[in-house]
């Protein structure tokens, strides 16, 4: 690994101390952009908002390389440490996996999330663990913040999803991972035990579900790092639906109002 991606990956291991930071989701070098501008430490990838900006459905549609394209893009447009979605590690075998993760690093990726579902169903938590441990080896510790997605409370393959969590949690951090990233959580109380009971650092997605927490809440809950899915990619693309509805249906250009004029983008972008 180049000098300057060892330290982004030291400085984002650090940012998992237990303090708490935000970690905002970039779907192109130009949002990359415009979120470190805002004082972000550290830049994450969504593989929703990605799937989304080539105009297919997020879950798998993307290949590796059309992926990998689109997040050297935005490591290159940033000085920060860049962690990406990796979906699945896009490959059936644990091996293909730790390519996949050396791919991601070489590009200077300092971090990914691996999720632990194929085809819609949890997979084997010996499997999944053995894929985990495929991609350290990949990326030694240190070098790269391995962060391990469990999706027990989105495809619930036992009678209570906290216990299979746990369960999970506890095989992958033996397996390598730095932190555990559990979504479609929205009770304050569950979060507080899982941030409890999991052995590594607690990722929790915000704006995810209907139930909004926002960042101090999570903190105060015990979450470590709180990233936001596609959620700014929503409200980019929803945005842009009521702008292009307004135009069709009445002419209007309200939509503009509050929006950053051409020579401001220019110059943010410059």
């Amino acid at each position: 690994m180049r000098g300057p991606a060892l330290q982004r990956a030291e400085e984002f291991l650090a940012l998992h101390d237990g303090r708490g930071f935000v970690i905002p989701n970039a779907w192109d070098a130009g949002s990359a952009r415009i979120l470190a501008q805002a004082g972000f430490p550290a830049i994450a990838t969504t593989s929703a908002g990605i799937a989304w900006s080539f105009g297919v459905p997020d879950g798998g549609a993307m290949t590796v390389d059309a992926m990998l394209d689109r997040v050297a893009e935005m490591v290159d447009a940033v000085d920060l440490p860049v962690s990406a979605d990796l979906e699945s590690g896009y490959g059936d075998t644990a091996a293909e996996v730790g390519r996949t993760i050396a791919r991601a690093a070489a590009l200077g990726v300092v971090g990914g999330n691996i999720e632990d579902t194929r085809d819609g169903a949890l997979i084997d938590i010996g499997e999944a663990g053995d894929r985990l441990a495929a991609a350290r080896d990949a990326a030694p510790r240190g070098t790269f913040v391995l962060n391990a997605r469990t999706d027990a409370y989105f495809f619930v393959g036992a009678d209570d999803p906290f216990a299979e969590t746990i369960r999970r949690a506890e095989r992958y951090v033996a397996a390598g991972a730095d932190c555990v990233f559990v979504p479609g959580v929205d009770d304050e109380d569950t979060i507080r035990r899982l941030a409890a009971e999991i052995p590594a650092p607690l990722n929790i997605v915000a704006g995810l579900s209907a139930n909004v927490i926002d960042a101090p809440t999570l903190f105060s809950l015990g979450v470590a790092r709180v990233s936001l899915g596609g959620s700014l990619a929503r409200v980019a693309f929803s945005a842009l639906e009521r702008a292009a509805r307004e135009l069709n249906e009445t002419g209007t250009l309200g939509f503009l109002d509050g929006a950053l004029p051409y020579a401001e983008m220019q110059r943010r972008l410059s």
